[in-house]
């Protein structure tokens, strides 16, 4: 697609993401903590840099090990790449760091790719194919929380208006963000209709609010922490859907792909009577 688009949208997912696995923690780090606010604000930009270090040194020594010599060298980057981002997440809960798991694991994926650079394609795929065996668990498992018979139809109600408001600001801002990046109008809809769904982040700490109600015994954090994973399953069947639907009617009206074709003609002898000719076929065609 011309101008980098799913790169740009991709390297802003990551972002994103980033901010709001810090931003949830710390908030979630504040209201079950009973110590000061300002150590709780700084416990949060210390899981930022410690996340960050962190994935630095493993997504390093991914680059080097295993070595390029070593047989199944896919396989063998696959298992440590899961592994290596396992042990980041469950080990920052060890710790009482939180959050810096998720960035972790977010840097050393992206540091891996660079050093791994063309050789990263055979890996992308069979992480992929392991995403789409734990990703039915992941959905299943924050929609086996919620019971339909018990949800409250205000919180409902007021989720769903949260969440449109929030839609709302988020497709403005978007737009604004990207007015002065060189895109024309269409592209700047589409970037801003490509960033409505939210559903990966949602299901992954939706739940983490309630966990941690559970663990305290509380009924009212109990009942907090079921809104919060109300809302997060009410913005997972919102925005998913629409932004699916938006990304695959938008993407082939919207966006443009350039294609360069080279049609060789053969080179003949001087008594032929063809000439060899070259010719550059430029189409544009939609992509979705």
């Amino acid at each position: 697609v011309e101008k980098g688009i799913p790169t740009l949208l991709m390297a802003a997912g990551s972002f994103d993401d980033i901010l709001a696995i810090t931003g949830f923690s710390t908030c979630l780090g504040i209201a079950f903590s009973t110590g000061s606010t300002w150590m709780n604000i700084l416990k949060g930009l210390l899981e930022v840099v410690g996340g960050v270090i962190a994935g630095l040194i493993l997504g390093l020594l991914l680059c080097c090990i295993p070595s390029k010599d070593q047989e199944d060298l896919v396989l063998r980057r696959t298992l440590m790449l899961l592994g290596l981002s396992i042990f980041s997440v469950f080990f920052s809960h060890v710790i009482g760091f939180a959050g810096a798991g998720g960035l972790c694991t977010l840097v050393l994926a992206f540091l891996a790719a660079l050093g791994w650079k063309t050789d990263k394609a055979p890996v992308a795929a069979m992480v992929g194919r392991s995403w789409d065996v734990f990703q039915p668990l992941l959905f299943g498992l924050i929609g086996a929380e919620i019971t339909i018979a018990t949800l409250s139809p205000s919180t409902v109600g007021l989720g769903l208006a949260c969440i449109s408001i929030g839609l709302v600001i988020r497709l403005l801002v978007t737009f604004l963000l990207v007015h002065f990046a060189g895109f024309n109008l269409k592209e700047k809809l589409f970037i801003a209709v490509a960033w409505l769904p939210k559903a990966t982040v949602q299901a992954a700490i939706g739940s983490k609010a309630l966990d941690m109600a559970r663990e305290e015994g509380d009924e009212a954090l109990i009942k907090f922490g079921l809104d919060v994973l109300t809302l997060a399953v009410l913005a997972i069947l919102t925005t998913a859907p629409i932004g699916a639907l938006g990304i695959g009617l938008a993407g082939p009206r919207l966006l443009a792909r350039q294609v360069k074709e080279e049609t060789e003609g053969e080179a003949t002898t001087p008594t032929s009577n063809g000439i060899g000719q070259e010719k550059d076929n430029v189409t544009i065609e939609s992509k979705l």
